[in-house]
């Protein structure tokens, strides 16, 4: 039997170039070997988007975007989380065996009230309860499913950790196997990729490059991008530009070599290494274009396949909650 994988992805953005190579790459690999389970956690949206409209944008543009990508439905349990009531359930059941004090240890909560404590706010002003009980939730969703394995950043990897605490405190409790603990896959490898100033392509940055981009708009962002002062004639050092970064992730080794020669010997300005990058991601992603504006052109396909997937993921979730009830005497 194979091993499970879990992903969640967070409806609140457009997807970008960063988010291909950083989670959507990584996690369809994953599914190659695992019985993969990747859900749109629209309830953790909720804490940062407010608006409706936008949500709801969100929330299809980014399953459209995993879909055109390359994730199978029929392969993959693919669902929206708002569709478990299940895990909302798990949700409550948790808080009663998890400490504030491990609450009051999540980063994303101390970065919120440190940034307060520097503008000399209340340290709590502006933190609403979705974010102060996020890994609860988190917890619920990974939880839930049995999952093995958790693919996560660095960054991530507490979440992860805190589910592991509060699945074995469960298990304490009740003397028995209730909750599979699961592991953290940190992604050691994954690629960071460069925005257009050369940071981390971020949408909190406001430098990053739309995954979906249409073709006249891909091609405007890549000539934004930022470069030096270094004449055409002059030598250049392609591991020290972000367009030569850029252009791995898309390039076979064979047109790697080539433009870094170039890159070396000199004869190439900055706008022609632009135009080279922008025909090797605009020869990736155009397939990926096409078949994701069919699928935004068929709301209710796609609503169906997020339906079909959470069809298949309720059973799983509803014994592990019977599991639960019964273990604490409330079934």
């Amino acid at each position: 039997m194979k091993k499970i994988a879990l992903t969640g992805i967070k409806p609140t953005g457009i997807l970008h170039i960063g988010n291909y190579f950083g989670a959507i790459k990584p996690a369809l690999a994953l599914a190659q070997e695992y019985d993969a389970r990747y859900f749109i956690a629209d309830y953790h949206a909720l804490n940062t988007v407010k608006n409706a409209q936008e949500l709801s944008a969100n929330i299809r543009e980014v399953a459209a975007g995993w879909l055109a990508a390359g994730l199978d439905p029929e392969r993959v349990i693919f669902y929206r989380q708002s569709s478990i009531p299940e895990t909302f359930e798990l949700t409550a059941l948790l808080t009663a065996f998890t400490s504030k004090g491990l609450m009051n240890r999540a980063h994303a909560y101390k970065a919120a009230v440190q940034d307060n404590l520097e503008k000399q706010d209340d340290p709590d002003a502006g933190i609403n309860m979705g974010l102060f009980t996020y890994p609860i939730l988190m917890a619920a969703d990974i939880l839930l499913f049995d999952s093995d394995l958790v693919p996560v950043g660095k960054d991530q990897v507490q979440h992860v950790e805190m589910a592991q605490d509060i699945a074995q405190s469960v298990n304490f409790t009740y003397k028995a196997d209730i909750l599979k603990v699961p592991q953290a896959a940190v992604q050691e490898s994954v690629a960071v990729v460069p925005g257009l100033d050369g940071r981390k392509m971020s949408k909190s940055y406001g430098n990053a490059i739309p995954l979906f981009a249409p073709e006249k708009q891909l091609r405007k962002l890549i000539l934004r991008i930022v470069t030096n002062s270094q004449g055409i004639e002059e030598p250049k050092d392609p591991e020290t530009s972000q367009i030569f970064l850029l252009y791995r992730l898309f390039a076979t080794a064979q047109e790697q070599e080539a433009l870094a020669k170039r890159y070396r010997e000199g004869g190439m300005g900055w706008g022609e290494a632009k135009e080279e990058l922008f025909r090797v991601i605009n020869r990736e992603l155009s397939p990926l274009r096409t078949r994701f504006e069919e699928i935004m052109a068929n709301p209710a396909a796609l609503d169906a396949t997020l339906a079909r997937g959470a069809d298949r993921a309720r059973p799983i979730a509803a014994a592990t909650v019977r599991r639960f009830r019964k273990a604490a005497g409330i079934d």
